[in-house]
C-alpha cells in the first residue's frame, strides 16, 4: 500500500505515521510518500496494489487532484482510496475522479480492512470515520518519511531555530462552529488519544531531533485533564522540549487557571483562532467567544508569560471596509502585530461541502453554484470593494511572509478552516 499526504501545514504528517503503525502490524508492506517535501517516482507508484490519499484540509484535497490522475495513468490497476477530515465531504468529487474508497478521517482501521480485501458494502459501518469509536493504542511509525530537519522549523526571536515535530492527543472536536470543516464529519464529538501512546510518538521524535513538539489538535483543551496529564508527562520526560498548542478563546478563559502550568512545562505560544473582533461576524460563525473575551484572553495569556497567537477570518460577506480596519488598529492597540502571521490578515472566508454556513440567508445571498475545481461554494461580497482589498492585501503580505517577528513563531503560517487556494500557497 502506499499512503501519500500532499501538504499538512509543513508538519511530518501524522495521517501517514499512524496508519502506517496500523497496517504494518498486519503485515502490510506500506510505502509512505510526502510530496510536499520529496518528489513520488512513477516506480513507486507502479509498485502499490493499493493507493490512499491523506486529506486532512482543503489545500491537500486540491494538491491531490493531479496526482490522482496520475496514478491512474501509471498504474491503472492499483485501488485507490482517499481519508482524512476533507474525504467525506468531498465524497462525490472524489468518486467522479475514480476514488473507489472514500473513508472517513480516522481511517486506521478501514485501511487495514481495505488491504485484507473488503469491499466498499464490508465498509460502510466506518466509511463515515466517528460511527464507532477508534482506540489509538498504536504509537505511529515515521521511518520511511523525510526527516523532521526538512519541515516547518521553529523561528526564535534571536534567529535561531529549532527542528519541530508534531503529535495530535485528541480527534474531533466537541465545538460547532459554523465555519469549521471538522463541524460536519464529527458533529460535535471527540475522543482522547491516550496518554502512552502520545507520549511515545513525541519520545520517537525527540529522538529523532525534535525540540519543540507542535500539537495539532483542533482544541487542546476539548479535554483539560487529558492536556495536563500529557504536558506533565512531557516536561518530566523530555527536559527541555518545548511545544504549542491550539486552544479557543473561550476555553483560555475557561481555564485560565491552568495557563502558568502551560508555561511551567515549556509552551512558548498558544493558536487560537479568534477570527473576528466583530460581535456580530462571531456570532454568525457561532464561535462561542466575543471581541471582549477576546481582549481578556490576550492579558490573561500575557500575564502568564506565554504568548498568545491570534489567527483570523479577515474576510467574510460580512467584513466592511471601515471593520477592516479597525481589526488592524486593534491588533496594534493591542501591541499584537508581531503575534499575528501577515498571512492572517488576507484570510478569505473558505465555504466547503457540508458547511453549516450554507443554512444561513446572509451566504445563500451571497454564493454561486458549487465549485468543482476550486471544492468551495465561491462567493463575492455585496461590495466590491472588499473583494477588492482582499486580493490587494494577499499580494502584499506575500511580499512580507517571511519577516522578521519578536516572538516564536512556525516558519509556515498556521491555517484552520480559512485556507489559501495552491495559487495563493505560491505566494506566502
Amino acid at each position: 500500500m502506499l499512503l501519500v499526504s500532499t501538504y499538512d501545514l509543513g508538519r511530518q504528517p501524522f495521517g501517514l505515521a499512524s496508519p502506517a503503525a496500523w497496517l504494518r502490524n498486519a503485515g502490510v508492506d506500506v510505502d509512505c510518500a510526502d510530496t510536499s517535501r520529496e518528489r513520488l517516482t512513477d516506480e513507486r507508484i507502479a509498485a502499490a496494489d493499493l493507493v490512499a490519499f491523506y486529506l486532512p484540509m482543503h489545500t491537500a484535497t486540491r494538491l491531490a487532484s493531479p496526482l490522482v490522475d496520475r496514478v491512474k495513468r501509471v498504474n491503472p490497476a492499483a485501488r485507490l482510496a482517499a481519508y482524512g477530515l476533507y474525504a467525506p465531504i468531498n465524497e462525490a468529487w472524489l468518486r467522479e475522479k475514480g476514488v473507489a474508497h472514500v473513508l472517513g478521517p480516522e481511517g486506521e482501521k478501514e485501511l487495514v480492512r481495505l488491504s485484507a480485501g473488503e469491499s466498499e458494502e464490508e465498509l460502510v459501518d466506518l466509511a463515515k470515520g466517528t460511527k464507532s469509536r477508534l482506540h489509538l493504542t498504536l504509537s505511529p511509525q515515521r521511518g520511511g518519511l523525510p526527516p523532521l530537519a526538512k519541515y516547518a522549523a521553529l523561528q526564535m526571536p534571536d534567529g535561531s531555530t529549532r527542528v519541530v515535530g508534531s503529535t495530535d492527543a485528541t480527534r474531533g472536536c466537541k465545538h460547532l462552529c459554523r465555519h469549521c470543516p471538522i463541524v460536519p464529519v464529527y458533529k460535535g464529538r471527540f475522543h482522547a488519544i491516550p496518554v502512552d501512546a502520545v507520549l511515545d510518538d513525541v519520545r520517537q521524535q525527540v529522538a529523532s531531533g525534535a525540540q519543540h513538539i507542535s500539537f495539532g489538535d483542533p482544541d487542546f483543551f476539548n479535554g483539560p485533564t487529558h492536556a495536563r496529564r500529557i504536558v506533565e508527562r512531557l516536561a518530566a520526560e523530555c527536559p527541555g522540549v518545548t511545544y504549542d498548542a491550539t486552544i479557543k478563546i473561550e476555553h483560555i478563559l475557561q481555564h485560565a487557571s491552568m495557563l502558568p502550568l502551560l508555561v511551567r512545562t515549556g509552551c512558548l505560544f498558544i493558536t487560537s483562532a479568534v477570527e473576528s473582533i466583530d460581535d456580530e461576524v462571531l456570532r454568525h460563525l457561532a464561535k462561542g467567544h466575543t471581541r471582549a473575551d477576546f481582549v481578556t484572553a490576550v492579558h490573561l495569556c500575557r500575564d502568564a508569560g506565554v504568548t498568545l497567537s491570534p489567527t483570523f477570518v479577515a474576510f467574510t460577506p460580512w467584513t466592511t471596509l471601515e471593520g477592516y480596519a479597525e481589526l488592524v488598529q486593534t491588533i496594534d492597540d493591542l501591541d499584537l502585530s508581531d503575534r499575528v502571521a501577515p498571512i492572517q490578515l488576507a484570510i478569505r472566508l473558505l465555504i466547503t461541502n457540508g458547511s453549516p454556513l450554507l443554512e444561513l440567508p446572509d451566504i445563500q445571498a451571497v454564493v454561486t453554484a458549487f465549485d468543482p475545481a476550486s471544492l468551495t461554494w465561491p462567493w463575492r461580497h455585496r461590495d466590491p470593494r472588499v473583494d477588492a482589498l482582499q486580493q490587494t492585501v494577499m499580494r502584499t503580505v506575500g511580499a512580507r511572509a517571511r519577516a522578521p517577528r519578536a516572538v516564536p513563531h512556525m516558519s509556515e503560517a498556521w491555517y484552520c478552516c480559512a485556507e489559501p487556494s495552491p495559487e495563493d500557497m505560491q505566494l506566502v
